[in-house]
């Protein structure tokens, strides 16, 4: 028989998982329009209400690493729906197809290499490759746009680098206000990009052009999650300590084949990858000395070789599978 100091407990717990701003049950990828619930583009202010952002004020609130019992299996409960999702996704979706693209949340979209990734994004989701990324600003919004406006002709993706443009930074006002304008011009339906987020920055709003997200309160076990499923390679872009981090975490699975292969390591920007922040030359060395090994590097400011290197290698490791 439960006593009733534990029947109370477990009803006291039971009524807390139901009281949360999230679903702890819920085993299904986001939307950007579930995540925006509330959020009404023609009132800026209306963001701070939406769905999102309810999660984050408690986040906040019950503290980034949680102190109570409650709130840790509150968000333990609902990252393990996450992984579920995630899991339902990839047997419709091809693993080894998936193509991460790394670089700065601060990178405007007014920047020549918000454009480039874009453009990359674009063709190679076109190609039959699907994006994913950090599902952020900066990089990885230009990431999603890319594949959002895969099957358009270049008038209609130039118009869109338009609307973006009275707002660069998403600190800017207008930043989501603009991307749902262009979400509303020109919708998508036949294209798939994968954003995966975490509310540790929930100060940076999700990219609404991702149409499936993957949001968690554990950022370690996100920032795994992005680096893992990236199957079929990633790309580097520059960016600062965050995408320098992802650049080793990615080494050393491609090092140990933690997933019994190596996949590409494509860095985009050959002065920003040798000069301003000089990570290749290193993996290099690394690699030359034996420190580092089975790392498939490549180093170029050409798309056309991403573009190569990405779908060469797709079609090997397809190939060698059949075989």
């Amino acid at each position: 028989m439960i006593k009733q100091s534990n029947s109370q407990e477990i009803a006291g717990l039971v009524n807390y998982l139901k009281a949360v701003p999230f679903d702890v049950t819920r085993d299904q990828l986001y939307t950007a329009s579930e995540l925006y619930e509330g959020y009404d583009p023609e009132k800026e202010s209306s963001y701070c209400t939406c769905c999102d952002q309810r999660v984050f004020k408690h986040f906040i609130t019950e503290g980034k690493q949680a102190t109570k019992v409650e709130e840790s299996l509150a968000r333990a409960l609902h990252d393990h729906g996450m992984h579920t999702a995630l899991n339902a996704f990839f047997e419709t979706h091809s693993s080894h197809r998936c193509i991460g693209i790394m670089g700065g949340h601060a990178l405007l979209r007014t920047d020549k290499t918000y454009r480039d990734i874009v453009w990359l994004s674009k063709r190679l989701t076109e190609g039959g490759l699907y994006m994913l990324s950090g599902g952020g600003p900066g990089a990885m919004e230009a990431t999603h746009l890319g594949a959002w406006m895969a099957g358009r002709d270049t008038t209609e993706v130039e118009d869109a680098l338009d609307m973006l443009s009275p707002a660069p930074s998403f600190r800017d006002a207008g930043w989501l206000s603009t991307a749902f304008h262009v979400v509303e011009k020109y919708p998508q339906h036949d294209f798939d990009s994968l954003g995966i987020p975490t509310w540790l920055y929930g100060h940076e709003p999700t990219a609404v052009f991702a149409t499936h997200i993957a949001k968690f309160f554990e950022n370690s076990i996100r920032e795994d999650s992005i680096l893992t499923l990236a199957y079929g390679g990633i790309i580097y872009t520059p960016g600062s300590a965050g995408t320098v981090q992802e650049v080793f975490q990615d080494a050393v699975q491609n090092h140990y084949l933690s997933f019994g292969f190596s996949s590409p390591m494509i860095f985009m920007g050959k002065q920003f990858w040798t000069q301003e922040m000089p990570v290749y030359p290193l993996l290099e060395q690394l690699t030359k000395t034996g420190m580092y090994k089975n790392l498939l590097l490549t180093l170029t400011d050409d798309p056309d070789v991403v573009v190569s290197e990405l779908k060469d290698w797709n079609l090997k490791h397809f190939l060698a599978k059949k075989g």
